[in-house]
């Protein structure tokens, strides 16, 4: 498969799996396209064209042409020089790598993480949080990402392969639109009634299985194993932790128990005030999830040969 097809098939999977749904996708990149025209020439130079078809600022192809033919990917959750090296050092020793998959993002992906924040306004909306006060709240938490990743060296690691000619993409909404989609369409399907239902729904899915066994596992961080879950929402897309003040609105709005794969001290205090539950399922392992399920997608099209890094473990679903 050529790294640009790969490439553009991971960007239309994320879309497809986008928890907003594709209407809502499609009329954001029209307004991206709008907003754009209005922009000064200087603006327009400034401007990055591919948010035109992709709307997951943190999910890029950093090193390549897009003309490289990929049969063998090594995929990780974190991609660091440690990694590019490790795939020059297997090409050298006759594992020719071809491309380097991170989950995470680098370069400027990660430099414009806080871009794709503005979707959590659009799935808080969802649960029945008005979207004045959804906007409202994000609002100030975007702007604390965006300065929290500004001094951030963001191009070690692609310097690195670009050194080494070694192609290399992140692919993090993408991927956490799948494993949010997954869990959600779960839950909802199995109804858990009880906390304890919950975890034993998770422990059953391969990658939180193995989790428990490298003591990383799912657990619940606030309320028992048998408090009521009431309405669950999965809280895994949208680039990083969203706005600690929701927490209320959400009870407001009926939510009784958040999935999520990490949650701050700071973020959970507030579930504590609000009376939500929390269930942590594991970072790692649900970023394993929407890795696996996106790799399922693109080998639906060609056969990949996948060498595991970095915390990823291979779990094929079809």
């Amino acid at each position: 498969m050529k790294l640009c097809k790969l490439y553009d098939l991971i960007i239309e999977k994320g879309i497809a799996a986008d928890p907003r749904g594709k209407k809502c996708v499609e009329k954001e990149l029209k307004k991206i396209k709008k907003d754009f025209e209005a922009l000064s020439e200087q603006e327009k130079k400034e401007f990055d064209q591919e948010r035109f078809v992709n709307p997951y600022s943190d999910s890029r192809l950093l090193v390549g042409s897009g003309d490289e033919e990929i049969r063998r990917i090594l995929v990780g959750i974190d991609i660091d020089v440690a990694e590019i090296l490790l795939a020059d050092r297997l090409s050298e020793r006759g594992t020719k790598i071809d491309l380097v998959l991170s989950h995470h993002p680098e370069g400027r992906a990660l430099a414009s993480l806080y871009e794709v924040m503005p979707m959590q306004a659009d799935l808080l909306a969802a649960c029945g949080v008005p979207i004045t006060v959804a906007e409202s709240l994000m609002e100030k938490r975007i702007q604390e990402v965006e300065r929290r990743v500004h001094p951030v060296n963001h191009m070690k690691t692609v310097d690195a392969a670009r050194l080494l000619a070694i192609p290399l993409i992140c692919a993090h909404t993408p991927a956490d639109n799948q494993v949010c989609r997954y869990l959600q369409q779960l839950f909802d399907e199995k109804e858990p009634e009880t906390l304890s239902e919950i975890l034993n729904i998770l422990k059953n899915i391969p990658e939180y299985r193995q989790a428990v066994q490298e003591h990383a596992g799912p657990k619940i961080v606030h309320g028992s194993p048998k408090s009521r879950s009431g309405k669950i929402m999965v809280d895994m897309t949208g680039g990083t932790e969203g706005a600690k003040d929701i927490f209320k609105n959400l009870s407001a709005a009926g939510i009784g128990t958040i999935v999520g794969m990490h949650v701050s001290e700071e973020h959970l205090q507030k579930a504590r005030e609000a009376h939500i539950n929390v269930v942590i399922a594991g970072h790692i392992a649900s970023d394993a999830i929407g890795l696996n399920l996106l790799l399922d997608e693109l080998e639906s099209k060609q056969k990949l040969n996948i060498v595991c890094c970095s915390g990823f473990t291979r779990v094929k679903r079809t």
